[in-house]
């Protein structure tokens, strides 16, 4: 046998291993970008609006989007509840979630309708804080509302925790561009993957963290 026939099998054996890596990460891929173009049509109880950034007390472009799709299923009576989410980013004054709830009220939303979230900082922490607010209004069937590239990784997760869950994406984004919606189904797909491999360890029964929830305060 020759002496390098056992490493031939070995580099053999790498290259495979890697090939089946790099396939399972474009099939992740790819199922992002197939199910961004997912919308749930039927009614639903309410509404989960995944926080994001703000700016000197305004949402961000992005987070905008997110809000407005959220007024538009709830002035339709697609939702009869909003929930926002998100707390203090770093340098912010105020919570992403009352940043939302008070730009939704100012445009006819009640605030007997809107509930927030304020002390997660991903989209883990997000969905913990909305179940607690589900799991106490006695709410069931939920949209969850963000960017299309950013809804498989949220409804998977949110059915994780137990929610009946279903995805919203914003019709309309700021990622625009190519290289702005590559940038953003690479990052996706890094975090969605992230997930999977961690998934069987994270414990999602039994006591959830427990996050900051109340009413929207109007100001």
């Amino acid at each position: 046998m020759s002496l390098t026939a056992k490493p031939n099998r070995w580099i053999k054996l790498a290259i495979a291993i890697t090939c089946c890596l790099i396939g399972g990460i474009v099939a992740i891929g790819a199922d992002i970008y197939r199910f961004a173009s997912e919308s749930d049509p039927s009614p639903a109880d309410a509404a989960i609006v995944l926080g994001a950034a703000v700016w000197d007390e305004q949402p961000s472009p992005v987070f905008a989007e997110r809000i407005k799709h959220a007024i538009h299923l709830y002035q339709t009576g697609k939702v009869r509840y909003l929930i926002f989410t998100g707390g203090v980013g770093t340098q912010d004054q105020l919570a992403e979630s009352v940043v939302a709830s008070r730009y939704a009220i100012a445009r006819g939303v009640s605030t007997n309708d809107t509930w927030c979230e304020t002390t997660s900082r991903i989209t883990w922490e997000n969905l913990q804080g909305a179940k607690q607010i589900i799991d106490n209004q006695h709410l069931n069937r939920v949209l969850i509302v963000s960017d299309p590239l950013h809804m498989r990784r949220s409804v998977v997760m949110a059915r994780d925790l137990g929610l009946s869950a279903y995805s919203s994406p914003t019709p309309t984004t700021r990622y625009i561009s190519v290289q702005s919606k590559t940038a953003f189904l690479l990052r996706e797909t890094y975090f969605y993957t992230l997930y999977l491999i961690q998934r069987p360890f994270i414990p999602v029964t039994g006591t959830p963290q427990k996050m900051q929830v109340q009413p929207c305060p109007l100001r």
